[in-house]
């Protein structure tokens, strides 16, 4: 893998539920290194499952995923997971130790690194997210804006390529929203951003995806998509506050 390659592919991506419900039909798209980029939708758009795909926690029924122009394959599962890390909206499905240093450095450990390794990881993810000193409380004692930053410093040490956070702002108050945004816009990595904080698309990515009923209806400048008023509406979005000013 190199950093020439581009960061993420889907090729007609289709993916349908066994109840034949379909999630994804279609869907193509590139994302090159560095970019920033919201995927927008309402509930039940697709959005889940198209994450699901990317690094083959839903296994592609039609169509290729490629990371760093490697075809996500069950040969390729293992590399593909350390290049790209996905953050749940819920971070309580992350932590699950008795400490969150433990937490940050399971994955780490799991790679197999020296301890000296996986504890330079450990502390580097925590200062990242600014959690230095909590290093030993187990995630159910922090607050929950605490737990969103220590499930994405979980992820952080695994070093990946390519982000994808899950509503990073949900449940958040103002401040803990606030400190979620300026650590994400902090970050020097690819990311893929799916919320329905339509301000935080506006303020953090530069392109927008918009997916409906399981297809790409959207790609482009994410300010021209986001000021779009029919666009947003007939796919069940709200132009920001900050488009209308």
């Amino acid at each position: 893998m190199h950093c020439e390659a581009n960061a993420l592919e889907l090729r007609q991506v289709s993916y349908q539920y066994p109840d034949g419900t379909a999630a994804l039909t279609d869907v193509s798209v590139l994302i090159r290194h560095e970019q920033r980029v919201a995927l927008l939708g309402p509930n039940g758009a697709g959005k889940s499952t198209l994450i699901g795909h990317l690094n083959g926690i839903i296994e592609t029924q039609v169509g290729t995923v490629l990371v760093e122009d490697v075809p996500l394959t069950d040969a390729t599962l293992s590399v593909v997971r350390q290049r790209v890390g996905v953050v749940f909206q819920d971070p309580d499905n992350m932590l699950f130790m008795t400490s969150i240093a433990d937490d940050i450095a399971f994955g780490p450990r799991n790679l197999g690194l020296h301890e000296s390794q996986v504890h330079d990881r450990v502390t580097r993810a925590i200062a990242a997210v600014g959690l230095t000193g909590l290093e030993n409380k187990p995630g159910m004692h922090l607050s929950f804006g605490q737990k969103k930053r220590a499930a994405l410093a979980a992820v952080l040490a695994m070093e990946p390529a390519v982000l994808v956070l899950d509503e990073p702002t949900s449940n958040l108050d103002p401040r803990g929203r606030r400190e979620m945004l300026e650590l994400v816009r902090s970050l020097d990595v690819t990311l893929l951003v799916a919320t329905h904080d339509l301000e935080a698309a506006w303020e953090l990515c530069g392109r927008a995806l918009v997916i409906d009923e399981g297809r790409l209806v959207a790609d482009g400048d994410a300010h021209d998509i986001l000021r779009d008023r029919d666009l947003m509406l007939s796919h069940g979005l709200e132009v920001p506050l900050s488009a209308q000013l």
